[in-house]
This record gives structure tokens, C-alpha cells and sequence, in this order.
């Protein structure tokens, strides 16, 4: 039976053409999700528990994901709809080929309440429609998922009101009760949706309510009238009409070419899914919309240019690297610095005539060299979010802190791993021992500290805000320290408010504005300037072929005779892939894709997962000890790859 669902219809409403890819063994997805991991990272499980204890007394129309019953849903939940006043979980409807489960559905009378619940936040500066009249680009694809649930129950009881609302984690309440997160818990290998060990029955020792309900009949109303456009164009009524076909008959919607949307298709092949014989969908669309031949696909094109923003290429037919020009980026340069402009035409031209030299602006990189104090201190953090808070007083979705990594680089060249924490013990606030360890780390000089991107810089900044509503007794030491080593923005990102006398060194920005390397394929990740580094440095190359008992490096978490740099096939391995992954059943690469299409999650997929797991699910303590021993490998290397960045960066400034 093929029916449009609401996840399909979500799917099919970022391109139609998707539809015929999707669940086809055939074709390749690189975003085949984990219902367990997505539901330990973004916290959804513990959310739609905690809501239904909110909503007592309700029946769960039970799944069986291996013989998914779609009538027989339906049909259980239209005989509890016989009743005046019925709450059931997971709902069914079924109606002319489309299919919605609802999280939570009250019946009242003729009323039926529709409530969607999400793992996404709320706070003071949320909104649904923005001030030109147009649903913020944010919350579209779940205000239309909402749309298409509201329409199909409507349909499938005409005679009965329908209110739609959101429950969502509210950023203005705090919690008023020790180990909320810690209530609920979820079996690996289960259906996420119902099989939750929740571990409290009475609904006070909850405390107050973290969650907020808002309706949203309105905006569901207009987009159900055609008010709002998808698809282009299109009204509600149109995108399920055409979805809903060509999905139920198999058919190609021949969907034209939108450069955001093939930029982000899943539907592409990797080396392996080529092995394995797997097709392409983004080579199919190209072939079929656009004429390409096999030769086309070789061709460097524009669908990974970095930070484009507009998709006027494609409406001129230019998708070759070759055809662009100067003006089709409207290039601007920068006496100082590689300015944004400039980046993207480096990349164009680099590819298009398979460059592989790095380009660099030697005398101002020199300069900010020239400028750091030794010794000088390399730092990465490892950070969760999470919906349900730890503890009294704490709001959903703050920030915790549970890990960092330090590595020290002397002026005479010596490397040292000279600290690292990290506390994953269940239902702990990490936050202010994290940081009175960090303290202790740095304060013994007063030598440069380094970061990677803007991470570490807001993680301070909100503990800094979490230290001033507490009562720790040197939450005014910790404050000023954390002061000493930051810089504070407006709500812009451009005046600064605050900068502090020992404010850390974003290395990202000395990469992307005075560094370009064509093996980054333009980004600016540290995982992807590391193997570029080493690739393009005859420097890392000799040094880091030795054990590092043998090159003036110390390590806390590897013996000295590791040896970070192996040459396979003509090029250096990645170090990233030497590493034992931090789950056994998934790459560390594959969980940071996976996790990072949620908007709340900005860190690392692999550690965010790993810090759940050993939070909300019950593990031998073998289990425990051997992610925790990969999570400090994994960090260990993140510091040590900053310091062969810089390590690379001092060689090419000389």
C-alpha cells in the first residue's frame, strides 16, 4: 500500500522528486535516520512522555513496525472515537490514500484537540509568521505537517471541530525539581514512539510544567485556504494532490532543478553505495531534467560552492564551474583578508582547473603569528543540549558542558596533552566544576588560547549567565576568568560589546581569512582542514609519521609508540579514521550528517549521542568505560588537529 504520510509529505514538499527515490533499496540516502539515536539526541522521547503525563488516561494505539497495520490503526482509532470524551496517543487516520499518526488527540464532545509535540524550543523572541506576513522558514515544514495532520483528521471527521496546537520545551520556565531528564528512559532496539520506561508515576514530583501549548488553528487555517504557497506556487491543496499521485502510482514528478534543494539531496552516491551498485537520484534528476551525460558528472559543478546564497545559476543554465564568472559571484576583494567573494571564486577557479595548490596571504597570516603569546593553549569542548532539564532552576535547552581537552604548545616546539575533563555520570549538572577545571587549567600563564569557530566562546558566555543566577560561593571568581577569555557581541554579531584582555584566538577565522586549501572542497571544518593541512604539509608529514614518544609530544590517552600519519594509496589517512569510532555500530562522520539537521543540536553528533546514551539508557559498565574512553581519544585529537593546523600555518607563513 502506498501512501502519502506525513514524514512523506514533508519530504515530498522539499522536492517532489524525492518521493520516487525514497525507501527504494536501489537508490542511495545518506540520511537513513535512527528513530533510537535521533530520539536520544534531541531528547523527542522524553518530550512526548513528559507531555502525556500531562494528558493522563490517554490509550496508545500500539505499533508493530514490522507488520506496520495501516487500516487496522485506523480502524482502532475510529472505535475509541465512538466515545464522547477519548484521549489516545499515536492516533490514526486514514483517508483516500494519506495517512497521519498524531501525538497526542483529545476528543471533547465535538471537539477534537490535535496537539503535535516537538522537541523545539520556545523563548521570548519565537514567532510563527514574520513581519512581511510570510511563515518563518523555521517552522514551515512543521506548521505544514501540522496543516497536513489537521486536513486528514478534518476529512476523516467532517462533522467534528478541529484545534491545532504545538507543545513545545518553553526557555522561559525553569525547572523546579532535581533529575527531571532522568524519568524517563528508552530501551535500544525498541519503537521509540511507546515502548518508555518512565520512571515516576505521580505527576508532582515532576514539578512545575517546562512545556508550553500553543495553538496554531490560525496559520493551520490559511495554509488548509491556499494562503500560503509551497512547491513554488502551489496551494495545500495542490501540493497533496500532486504528491499524493505520483507518489501512490510511482510516477517521476519531474520536478525542475532547484540549486538549495540538490544541494542538499540525500538521494546522492558515496564510493561505497557505488560498490554496493546503488543509484544516484541527484544523477537521475540531472540526466532527466537537464540532459546530463555520464561526462557531465566528472565536470566540477556548482552545487558545492561554499556559502552560495542564490539560485539564479540555475534559472541561466550555468552549472558547470567553467561557465561562471567573476560577476556571477560578484566578486569584491579585501586588502586585508580572503574575503567571502574572493573564497568562492578561489574554490571555482581551483576546481575547474584541478589546482591543488593552497593559496595564502603570507605577510598578514605572519603577522597574527607574530602576535600570540607562549606558550599557547589549544581548547575544544564537548556540549549537550537537552530538552528536559537536570536540575532546579535550569531551563530546557541550556547548554552542559561535559567535556573539554587541552593541549599546550611551547615556544622551543613541545607539545603537551597536559589536561582533560569530562563527567557523564547520570542526572549531574557538569557545568561549574567543568569550568573551575578549564580555570585551573589556563590560569598557570597567561600564554594565547586558542579555539576552533565560535563554539567555546558562547559556551563561556552562556555559563557565565548560568553563574549569575546561582549561589556557588565563587561564582564571582569563576565570572571573571570567564570574562578574562572572551568577547561578548551584539544580537547583530558586529559591535562588540566586551572583549577580554586574554580573549581566546578563533583559529577557524585565520583559516578562512587568510588560508584556502582546494582539498577542503570549501569547507572550513576542522575535519576537513585537518587531512588538507597534512596533505599539503611536508612539515606534519615527517613529524607526525614518528611515534609520539619520539617527536617531543605527549599524549594522556595513547601510548608513545602511536603514530598519527599512515600513507595509503599516494595520500596521508585522515587521523580522524584511525580512531576507534565512539559507537560500534555507526562512524563518528555519519552520526555529526544525521544529528545536524536538528536546528536546537550545535555540536558534534558522535559525542552529543554518546553523552545520551550514558545518560538516559542502561549500559554494563564495560559499556560505559569503553565510550568514555573513545570520547576522550576523540577529543584528545581535536586539540592535537588544531595544533597541526597551526603547526602548518607557522610553515607557510615563513
Amino acid at each position: 500500500m502506498r501512501l502519502l504520510t506525513k514524514s512523506r509529505f514533508k519530504l515530498g514538499l522539499e522536492c517532489p522528486n524525492k518521493l520516487y527515490y525514497t525507501n527504494k533499496r536501489d537508490y542511495a540516502n545518506q540520511k537513513q535516520e535512527d528513530p533510537f539515536l535521533m530520539a536520544l539526541a534531541e531528547g523527542g522521547f522524553q518530550v512526548e512522555e513528559y507531555a502525556r503525563m500531562h494528558h493522563p488516561g490517554g490509550i496508545m494505539i500500539e505499533s508493530d513496525y514490522n507488520n506496520y497495520d495501516y487500516q487496522g490503526y485506523h480502524d482502532q482509532t475510529q472505535e475509541l472515537l465512538n466515545q464522547e470524551n477519548v484521549i489516545i496517543y499515536e492516533a490514526a487516520f486514514l483517508f483516500e490514500g494519506l495517512f497521519i499518526r498524531a501525538d497526542i488527540l483529545e476528543k471533547r464532545g465535538n471537539v477534537i484537540y490535535l496537539r503535535e509535540i516537538k522537541a523545539k524550543s520556545w523563548g521570548d523572541n519565537s514567532f510563527f509568521v514574520g513581519v512581511r506576513g510570510d511563515i518563518k522558514a523555521e517552522w514551515k515544514p512543521y506548521l505544514w505537517d501540522l496543516a497536513f495532520q489537521s486536513y486528514v483528521v478534518q476529512k476523516t471527521l467532517p462533522s467534528l471541530k478541529v484545534v491545532s496546537s504545538f507543545v513545545l520545551a518553553d526557555k522561559n520556565k525553569k525547572a523546579t525539581v532535581n533529575g527531571m531528564n532522568q524519568m524517563f528512559r528508552i530501551k535500544k532496539g525498541t519503537d521509540a514512539r511507546a515502548d518508555i520506561q518512565t520512571l515516576v508515576t505521580d505527576l508532582s514530583s515532576l514539578g512545575d510544567f517546562v512545556l508550553i501549548e500553543k495553538e496554531v488553528s490560525s496559520e493551520v487555517s490559511k495554509i488548509l485556504n491556499g494562503h500560503f504557497k509551497q512547491l513554488v506556487d502551489k496551494s495545500f491543496l495542490e501540493c497533496v494532490e500532486l504528491l499524493s499521485k505520483n507518489y501512490k502510482s510511482n510516477n517521476f514528478s519531474s520536478w525542475a532543478v532547484d540549486y538549495s534543494a540538490c544541494k542538499k539531496c540525500e538521494f546522492k552516491t558515496t564510493s561505497q553505495d557505488e560498490k554496493e551498485g546503488k543509484r544516484s537520484g541527484f544523477n537521475n534528476c540531472l540526466k532527466t531534467m537537464e540532459a546530463w551525460g555520464n561526462v557531465d558528472f566528472i565536470k566540477p559543478n556548482i552545487f558545492d560552492i561554499w556559502d552560495w546564497r542564490y539560485d539564479k545559476l540555475v534559472s541561466q543554465k550555468k552549472f558547470f564551474k567553467k561557465q561562471l564568472t567573476e560577476d556571477d559571484v560578484n566578486l569584491k576583494s579585501d586588502s586585508s583578508r580572503i574575503s567571502r567573494t574572493e573564497r568562492q571564486w578561489l574554490q571555482i577557479v581551483k576546481d575547474r582547473e584541478d589546482d591543488l595548490k593552497f593559496e595564502v596571504l603570507q605577510s598578514e597570516l605572519k603577522k597574527e603569528i607574530r602576535s600570540v603569546k607562549y606558550p599557547l593553549h589549544f581548547i575544544d569542548f564537548e556540549t549537550a543540549t537537552v530538552a528536559l532539564p537536570f536540575h532546579e532552576g535550569r531551563k530546557p535547552y541550556e547548554t552542559i558542558a561535559f567535556q573539554f581537552s587541552h593541549h599546550i604548545m611551547y615556544e622551543d616546539g613541545k607539545v603537551e596533552h597536559a589536561n582533560e575533563y569530562i563527567n557523564t555520570e547520570k542526572g549531574v549538572f557538569p557545568n561549574f566544576d567543568f569550568l573551575r577545571n578549564l580555570k585551573k587549567a589556563l590560569s598557570g600563564d597567561r600564554g594565547s588560547v586558542f579555539r576552533y569557530s565560535s563554539h567555546e566562546n558562547t559556551v563561556l558566555n552562556h555559563i557565565r549567565k548560568q553563574l549569575e543566577d546561582s549561589t556557588e560561593v565563587d561564582k564571582d571568581e569563576l565570572i571573571e576568568f570567564i570574562l578574562l577569555i572572551t568577547n561578548q557581541k551584539d544580537k547583530s554579531g558586529k559591535k562588540v560589546l566586551h572583549k577580554g584582555e586574554r580573549d581566546m584566538v578563533d583559529l577557524c577565522k585565520w583559516v578562512k581569512d587568510y588560508y584556502y586549501n582546494p582539498l577542503t572542497k570549501g569547507s572550513n571544518s576542522l575535519k576537513a582542514y585537518l587531512p588538507a593541512s597534512i596533505n599539503s604539509s611536508s612539515y606534519l608529514q615527517g613529524k607526525y609519521s614518528n611515534p609520539i614518544g619520539e617527536i617531543n609530544l605527549s599524549s594522556l590517552n595513547f601510548d608513545t609508540d602511536k603514530v598519527w600519519l599512515k600513507r595509503v594509496g599516494g595520500v596521508f589517512k585522515d587521523p580522524y579514521l584511525e580512531l576507534e569510532p565512539i559507537h560500534s555500530e555507526y562512524a563518528d562522520y555519519d552520526l555529526d550528517d544525521l544529528i545536524s539537521s536538528n536546528e536546537e543540536i550545535k555540536d558534534g553528533g558522535a559525542a552529543l549521542v554518546a553523552y545520551a546514551k550514558l545518560q538516559y539508557t542502561d549500559m554494563e559498565q564495560f559499556e560505559v568505560d569503553a565510550i568514555k574512553n573513545a570520547l576522550l581519544r576523540y577529543c584528545e585529537l581535536d586539540t592535537l588537529a588544531m595544533v597541526m593546523i597551526f603547526e602548518h600555518l607557522q610553515e607557510i607563513s615563513r
